[in-house]
């Protein structure tokens, strides 16, 4: 069957006014075609799969009872928009989502203006769209706004402040909480029961269903009466718990939950409630992968899950290679923690992939998932070093920017022994600017009190992991990238390495080459070729941000007059500038050209597209080399 009679109704499909012609009856064929479409698609071209399958009824109802772009619809997380994007005009565009020049991986202003919002992170809709909606309701303007949170966001503290500031300023706002009981890894935390038992009740669920069955027969229900029957239901329910639910309590007026897998209930539904005055929540319940088994039965695997075979639906996983940074943080981690019973690990539900469910495994008491919490997670784990443990806590690097108060104020400042673990630093690829870990060696250096290290390869890795578990060693920060490292055998001993002290890595006379991180280790072949072409340079891996090895800068300062810095990070505030400062408040002189991150959010592509876009791949470090000859 060739594409345009596999998708008939969603070729005929090019923005949501297209949508919005089709008999209300057909939208289920709809969301066949379009669940298919991104089976179809993400097979080829890997992206967030079982989130956006999940959403996919709601996607289309949310564009065929609204006038969108008019009404503004703010999704969070983004990874579940794909359905959204789709209908919104980027269908004969979506095979480039994700690559270098395409579709962006997430909802963006810049992209369409169907996307009201960024959202590459979690949590920020609630405060976002109200926002949106206050401007609304000031300008006078005749529009919807819509916070669509779900998939664990419900986790991050940010949505319960936007919450809180609901009924202080007059607004119309309707949320709708996907819950799937997922964030990436399975939702954790008082919030995920309480949903869950907001949808289990079976007296609840039977007495509603068999009233709305009535009704319905009577022909007592239908869209004009809806409001009084909808406040009938909270009232059952309010009679049958005696309690309020939480977001009544926060004045928010409660629906649900209802089927957010069923197109036409949630059509029925959002019609009900799209003009209510005031602020407004319907809870649906959907399944994460929904319509394909397998994502299904592990929505974890199928989150992000790569290519896949759509005839078998088999993942297919590159065999082979060398192990990946997170696996040899994992490994090692179990290792520590047998060793010392102190050692406890946490995570921002990110247990696999960090690789922190090796940990889980073996010591499960000893491992916790706080959820899409990542100021919690630094807190928390000030807390657990300060009643004696040693956490070891796992975040990636452009998450963190959301707990940097947190490690300043609970950490830093209190001089505590804790690990914190930067997975993903640096450029991450198809994820983009919301994802690269471009921002923590500058925004970390000016903090007082703490250790900031990067290894060069996964020995270094565990040796610094082995050197941070020792006692008052103070909060100790350790970055590293995605994906896979560099030695097959990296299980070597462990061992401490001297805090503060960087390494020569081969001698030379022409230019100081100064590195930090593996990427120093890719940029050997540079070097190599700077050689080959009559340059001699001299590589230092310098290991540590801060402190900074003023020994090896001492000696370049004294005897080099070319420095080249390289860094998988900003250049505004990282080594480059450590390295600058030094020189000029010792009285050196050298020639400084720092390689790293320029002043720009990095779009999204493969690394070495990215790399090359930066002017941070191994001819660019050869050029800058090559200027000592």
């Amino acid at each position: 069957m060739d594409k345009e009679n596999k998708y008939p109704l969603l070729e005929k499909i090019d923005s949501p006014a297209d949508l919005r012609l089709l008999p209300e009856k057909q939208l289920p064929q709809v969301c066949k075609e379009l669940r298919g479409f991104i089976i179809d698609s993400l097979a080829n071209n890997p992206g967030h799969f079982a989130s956006s399958l999940g959403a996919v009824e709601l996607s289309v109802a949310l564009h065929y009872v609204f006038s969108t772009p008019n009404d503004k619809i703010v999704w969070d997380v983004g990874h579940q928009a794909y359905g959204h994007k789709i209908i919104t005009g980027r269908r004969g565009r979506f095979h480039t989502n994700r690559k270098f020049g395409g579709l962006k991986p997430f909802p963006s202003p810049e992209e369409s203006e169907y996307d009201s919002f960024v959202a590459g992170h979690a949590s920020n809709s609630i405060s976002a769209a109200l926002g949106l909606a206050v401007s609304a309701q000031l300008e006078h303007k005749d529009e919807h706004v819509i916070a669509v949170i779900g998939d664990g966001s419900m986790s991050g503290g940010l949505a319960y402040e936007g919450l809180n500031n609901l009924a202080n300023t007059p607004n119309n706002l309707l949320i709708i909480l996907n819950d799937n009981n997922m964030s990436i890894s399975n939702s954790v935390g008082g919030m995920s029961k309480l949903l869950i038992s907001m949808h289990s009740s079976k007296v609840y669920n039977k007495v509603r269903y068999a009233i709305a069955k009535g009704l319905r027969k009577m022909h007592i229900l239908n869209e004009r009466r809806a409001n009084s029957i909808i406040r009938f239901n909270n009232g059952l329910k309010s009679l049958l718990f005696r309690q309020q639910n939480f977001f009544e309590g926060m004045r928010a007026r409660y629906f649900g939950p209802v089927n957010g897998n069923d197109v036409l209930e949630l059509v029925r539904m959002l019609r009900s409630i799209k003009d209510m005055k005031g602020p407004h929540m319907l809870h649906i319940h959907t399944t994460k992968g929904k319509g394909w088994a397998p994502a299904e039965k592990d929505a974890t695997a199928w989150h992000q899950p790569g290519h896949y075979d759509v005839e078998t639906g088999e993942r297919i996983v590159a065999e082979g290679g060398t192990p990946r940074f997170q696996d040899v943080f994992g490994e090692t981690l179990v290792e520590l923690a047998r060793e010392n019973s102190k050692v406890v690990g946490v995570t921002p539900a990110m247990p696999t992939g960090c690789s922190m469910d090796k940990l889980f495994k073996v010591f499960p008491e000893r491992f916790f998932d706080v959820g899409i919490a990542e100021g919690h997670a630094v807190t928390f784990s000030a807390g657990l070093a300060k009643g004696g443990m040693l956490p070891f806590c796992n975040i990636y690097s452009s998450f963190m920017q959301r707990g940097y108060d947190n490690f300043i104020h609970d950490a830093a400042l209190q001089k505590l022994d804790m690990v914190l673990c930067l997975d993903r630093a640096g450029i991450v690829g198809e994820d983009g600017p919301t994802h690269h870990g471009a921002f923590d060696l500058a925004f970390l250096r000016p903090v007082p009190n703490i250790t900031i290290a990067s290894p060069y390869d996964e020995c270094e890795l565990r040796r610094l992991m082995y050197t941070a578990a020792q006692p008052g060693m103070g909060t100790f920060v350790i970055r590293y990238p995605r994906g896979k490292g560099s030695l097959d055998d990296w299980r070597c001993p462990l061992e401490c390495v001297e805090v503060g002290k960087g390494r020569l890595l081969k001698q030379g006379s022409d230019v100081a080459f100064l590195t930090i991180g593996p990427m120093g280790k890719v940029m050997e072949s540079a070097v190599a070729k700077a050689e080959a072409a009559g340059v001699s340079v001299a590589h230092y891996d310098m290991r540590f941000l801060k402190p900074i090895d003023e020994d090896i800068l001492r000696y370049v300062g004294e005897n080099f007059k070319y420095v080249v810095t390289f860094e998988d990070g900003a250049l505004k505030g990282g080594l480059g500038s450590a390295v600058a400062e030094y020189m000029a408040a010792n009285g050196y002189s050298p020639r400084i050209e720092a390689i790293g991150i320029p002043d720009m959010f990095v779009e999204h592509g493969k690394p070495e597209e990215l790399y090359r876009l930066c002017g941070m791949d191994v001819e660019s470090v050869l050029a800058a080399l090559m200027k000592a000859k």
